[in-house]
């Protein structure tokens, strides 16, 4: 059975976790309103995913050893407590420039313990011929999530500013954080599978997971772009509603995932990554054309869409196969695949975004995620 108790109570506690992550979309706005340039947004924000990436082979080794739901629980209790160190920063931002370094490294290390074991934890509940439509399914908390963090965190900031703001992410989290106490880890090892598995960077040579956090790289570069460059691409061209580019490509992410997630099951994902990989680009490269609500709205449409295909297909290419003891170590690479892309995409994005501006930006966004329809074809079942 898929949508079990445990399916929904984790669904929930995702959905609002994400909320809280996503509320930070908006936190380039901070950066600039107390003093900082696009350089500074590429590296205060590629910094979180960076932390989230370093210490992924760690956390996808605890995950595997203290289990999935210890891990999340830790996780959690990071993600509610970060937002409110952000409270005592005021004034420029060369004041405490180092601090909100040590507290994005910090909050990024959270958020990697918490989808690292989540995205384990639910791989272990779902049947094996249901992966792609119960990765998928599961996924549409996430990116509801998405969609509702910045929506109440844009109003919240606009009446009461920053301080609300920030109590605000804490709150999602907390939520997260109290659902998912009554759940606990249902597998238990086997004797054969209490043998010494594969380390991380043993798995990461394989020629599959190569493949696999490559593609994810590509994947989190196109990420960065839109979470950390269309909040201030909106604001420079005057755009009243930043959100709506969220709640656009969220509903466009979510509604795919009832369609492609049976259909990839019968299909086989292969099918469905390349299609992901040209939507997802074809979104960012239109962004330079938008110049109002109406086309800020259909670029997050189609980069929902391309987003909807990929998380699922290529979650489900990676753990497809693989034991339980591994998957947590699967599951980090995987995600930690994102994270550095989200960190590279950032870091890269945001000195070319400063160099040549917004169009260019957008335009090597693209190219990039475009560039792996040729890696996905060196995956080693072709």
């Amino acid at each position: 059975m898929l949508y079990t108790p445990a399916f929904a109570a984790l669904y929930l506690a995702n959905f609002s976790l994400v909320a809280s992550f996503a509320a930070f979309f908006l936190f380039p706005l901070f950066i600039t309103g107390h003093g900082g340039n696009q350089q500074d947004i590429g590296i205060i924000m590629g910094v979180f995913a960076l932390a989230s990436a370093l210490c992924r082979p760690w956390i996808a080794e605890m995950v595997d050893r203290i289990g999935r739901k210890r891990s999340y629980t830790i996780g959690c209790a990071i993600m509610t407590l970060m937002p409110l160190f952000y409270l005592p920063l005021q004034g420029n931002l060369s004041n405490y420039y180092s601090l909100l370094i040590l507290l994005r490294i910090i909050h990024g290390i959270g958020l990697a313990i918490c989808f690292t074991a989540i995205f384990t934890f639910i791989v272990d509940l779902i049947p094996v011929n249901r992966l792609n439509e119960g990765i998928g399914m599961f996924g549409t908390s996430g990116l509801i999530g998405m969609a509702v963090g910045p929506l109440i965190s844009e109003l919240i900031l606009g009446k009461f500013g920053f301080p609300a703001f920030f109590i605000t992410a804490a709150g999602l989290a907390a939520i997260a954080l109290l659902l998912q106490a009554p759940i606990k880890d249902q597998h238990h090892l086997q004797p054969e599978e209490s043998e010494p598995s594969a380390s991380f960077f043993t798995l990461l040579k394989t020629r599959k997971q190569l493949v696999c956090g490559g593609l994810a790289i590509l994947f989190g570069f196109g990420l960065a772009a839109t979470g950390s460059f269309i909040a201030p691409f909106a604001q420079a061209n005057h755009l009243s509603y930043i959100s709506l580019y969220y709640l656009a490509y969220s509903t466009a992410a979510v509604g795919v995932r009832f369609i492609a997630g049976k259909m990839a099951d019968r299909l086989g994902e292969n099918q469905i990554i390349p299609w992901g990989f040209i939507l997802a680009a074809s979104g960012l490269l239109l962004v330079p054309l938008v110049h109002g609500n109406l086309l800020l709205l259909v670029v997050g449409f189609i980069f929902g869409i391309g987003h909807g295909l990929l998380f699922p297909a290529l979650n489900a290419m990676a753990v497809r196969g693989e034991p339980y003891a591994v998957r947590g170590k699967v599951t980090g690479i995987f995600t930690g695949g994102i994270d550095t892309g989200v960190f590279c995409g950032a870091l890269v994005l945001g000195t070319i975004g400063e160099l040549a501006g917004f169009t260019v930006l957008f335009i090597c966004a693209g190219l990039m995620v475009l560039s792996g329809l040729y890696l996905f074809r060196l995956r080693p079942d072709r």
